[in-house]
């Protein structure tokens, strides 16, 4: 019999104790009987569209990466990776010629 994997760390090595699911890695335990209901994150950018794990986006202004002398310039691309939730920034993206970074929501409009 196979175990699912830590729903919170991703690590294949779960035991069971008695009715819980256990992750020797990260210590989270979780009863597989309840049914997990995802949450999904509703992100918009700087248009009110909604945006999704994906979608191509372009930088509405000038933004500086903070530690790099590296300017992004308005008309920037990037593919959206993941949403995450934050305060500061939202958006995990590929940005072209830069790499990958994380943006924030309201400095982009959907492509």
């Amino acid at each position: 019999m196979s175990l699912p994997p830590c729903p919170n760390c991703q690590s294949e090595y779960v035991y069971q104790d008695q009715a819980n699911l256990v992750c020797p890695e990260c210590a989270h335990e979780w009863n597989p009987a309840e049914v997990a209901v995802e949450e999904t994150i509703v992100m918009k950018d700087v248009n009110g569209t909604l945006l999704q794990e994906g979608d191509k986006v372009t930088f509405i202004k000038d933004l500086k990466v903070k530690g790099s002398s590296l300017v992004l310039k308005i008309g920037t691309k990037a593919v959206i990776k993941r949403i995450v939730e934050g305060k500061d920034h939202q958006l995990d993206c590929k940005v072209d010629g830069a790499g990958d970074m994380m943006i924030t929501a309201q400095f982009v409009k959907k492509a």
